[in-house]
């Protein structure tokens, strides 16, 4: 019988790596449109936290904090915060930047 939990544990285990890759091609996806938009220059992107949280309206959903590096003129660089819920955009927090 352990040997059942053993493979349910592998099992989410597994899910979970493939969750936050697919979280972070998705926040990346935003990023990107998001530089495009704003005429930005997209540099990097790494994830901070993903925890899960329970709200009335949405109940249990994960909530991923990422940080990404932008320019504004080639030059300098600056970071900026982007926080999804499960998949969608919740937030973009970015600093002021030099045009």
């Amino acid at each position: 019988m352990e040997n059942i939990y053993i493979l349910l544990a592998v099992c989410l285990l597994f899910w979970y790596f493939i969750y936050l890759r697919k979280v972070a091609e998705f926040a990346r996806l935003h990023i990107n449109k998001y530089c495009q938009k704003e005429k930005l220059q997209y540099l990097s992107i790494a994830r901070i936290s993903s925890r899960l949280r329970f709200n009335k309206r949405l109940g249990i959903h994960w909530v991923s904090i990422f940080e990404f590096e932008f320019s504004g003129d080639g030059e300098s660089m600056y970071t900026g915060r982007v926080s999804l819920k499960n998949y969608k955009l919740d937030d973009i927090d970015i600093p002021a930047y030099r045009i």
